[in-house]
């Protein structure tokens, strides 16, 4: 059987499709919402407020994921590396949607800027595939170390009584590692110093950004 060749014009209209999806349909999990070893207390107004921001944040950076590993599987060579982009992806469609659902339970909204972080990221991981793949999988590697570090921070920063966000994020931590891993295994390989700062300042400028708006 013949395997179907798509055009340029076919595949972007699927990555369109793709971020509409992402940008303005509800997310659905594959897995469950991940649950509290114990019952939520009740949330103060400025406790609420500190966990809708952090949980925008956490979206935001949910969205850019999607951009990211959809714009790196777009470029890449070797179809292993692109199925195990597609794969982590997939895992990160479950951060978003629990994210989306903690926001909604919360109160609160996701962030007006998620269209600009898309794009962005989308472009990044395009130009990171189209480097090369052992590149593109270092950008991964780096990029994951990076989330799991800003993932422990808002750990210590959500308040004590919002169980369930905490939840959420410390599942999110545990497969951002796991994506890292997978990335270092298909020989992913370090990144330059200008590069990695110039990731870590992008990404704080996001944080920034969708914790207001």
């Amino acid at each position: 059987m013949s395997t179907r060749s798509y055009s340029i014009l076919d595949r972007v209209l699927g990555e369109i499709d793709k971020a509409i999806k992402v940008l303005a349909a509800p997310a659905h999990a594959a897995r469950e919402l991940p649950v509290a070893a114990h019952g939520e207390l009740v949330l103060e107004k400025a406790e609420t407020d500190e966990s809708i921001r952090l949980m925008r944040v956490n979206h935001a950076g949910e969205v850019a994921a999607q951009a990211l590993y959809q714009g790196q599987a777009l470029t890449a060579r070797d179809t292993k590396v692109t199925q195990a982009l597609r794969e982590s992806a997939a895992e990160e469609t479950d951060h978003l949607a629990w994210c989306e659902q903690r926001l909604g339970e919360l109160g609160g909204r996701t962030s007006l800027l998620n269209p600009f972080w898309y794009a962005g990221s989308f472009a990044i991981g395009a130009l990171a595939g189209a480097l090369g793949d052992r590149t593109s999988l270092g950008f991964i590697i780096e990029t994951e170390k990076q989330v799991e570090s800003h993932l422990g921070e808002h750990l210590q920063r959500l308040p004590v009584a919002d169980s369930r966000s905490r939840s959420i994020l410390e599942q999110m931590q545990r497969d951002e590692i796991e994506h890292g891993a997978k990335a270092a295994s298909l020989g992913g390989t370090a990144l330059p110093g200008p590069v990695r700062l110039a990731m870590r300042l992008t990404s704080r400028l996001m944080t920034r950004g969708a914790y207001w708006l």
